[in-house]
């Protein structure tokens, strides 16, 4: 029968901050912050409860020593969940204050549930991305692929990515142009080989692949981040060049230009990064 183990360290109280932040951000959030039924208030609960859920199943694995029973990676799954998390409660910090405080005049007492959210909701942010800096890979030391700078920037390809699709669907803008369903299949094709890699770091299934990991991630890197270079191109111009514009929301058009352009910075880095370990490591 496992024993509680309680190691005081800075990352043990770094992910219980975490979780008493993001259970204080969604209670307050639900209980009297007037959110309901709004899909951006709906969004911003899922992000903390989501973050809160994953912090408590890592700190309830490690206090109970069930590491190595675990049917995941316990090098690579901690530091994924708290970089998704830092993700997720860094958007629901920006989405509540916009949604529902700015220009918004309610009873003060909702007003003071909102504040509380959005304080919250910052400082599990903060907590999430200190988790991420005591967690990655130092220089020399042997850790988990997602500990290291190309690990990361695949979390935040795929963060971006899922924006990119809510920003594109809502309403449709990539169906009026051949140009821009490219475009469209760039972000699900890069996406999906992102999380695939995750999926297969975290599941330590990298060994079932048929060439070799280092080899899967140089060709991908390099595919995704021509691939991402033309939609960088082909995005704006069949959007905002007047022989092809058409109404639509103009700010999620730009939102997206700017997201697929970072996105492709990410895939370049990414790219540097992977070429710097196969390479030099060899």
């Amino acid at each position: 029968m496992p024993l509680i183990v309680l190691p005081s360290s800075q990352l043990l109280w770094v992910r219980v901050a975490a979780l008493l932040f993001t259970c204080v951000a969604f209670s307050v959030a639900a209980h009297g912050a007037s959110v309901n039924y709004s899909s951006m208030g709906d969004w911003c609960i899922f992000c903390w409860a989501f973050s809160f859920a994953c912090t408590l199943l890592v700190l309830l694995v490690e206090l109970f020593g069930l590491q190595a029973r675990a049917p995941v990676s316990w090098s690579n799954f901690p530091i994924t969940v708290a970089c998704y998390a830092s993700l997720l409660c860094l958007s629901a910090s920006i989405i509540f204050p916009v949604y529902f405080l700015k220009d918004q005049n309610f009873h003060s007492e909702i007003r003071d549930h909102r504040i509380v959210s959005t304080v919250f909701s910052c400082l599990a942010a903060v907590a999430y991305m200190g988790e991420v800096s005591l967690s990655k890979a130092r220089p020399g030391e042997v850790t988990g692929y997602m500990a290291t700078a190309p690990g990361l920037l695949k979390v935040c390809q795929t963060f971006v990515a899922c924006v990119i699709f809510i920003l594109v669907s809502n309403p449709v803008s990539y169906d009026h142009h051949p140009a821009l369903k490219w475009c469209m299949a760039v972000y699900c094709i890069c996406f999906i080989l992102s999380m695939a890699v995750v999926v297969l770091c975290v599941g330590e299934c990298t060994g079932c692949l048929p060439i070799p990991f280092s080899k899967f991630l140089s060709a991908y890197g390099l595919l995704a981040a021509i691939m991402y270079f033309t939609a960088t191109i082909i995005w704006p111009v069949f959007q905002f060049d007047k022989q092809y514009q058409r109404r639509g929301n103009s700010t999620n058009l730009i939102t997206v230009s700017v997201l697929t352009a970072l996105n492709f910075l990410l895939y370049l880095a990414d790219l540097a990064y992977t070429a710097r370990l196969v390479f030099v490591s060899a």
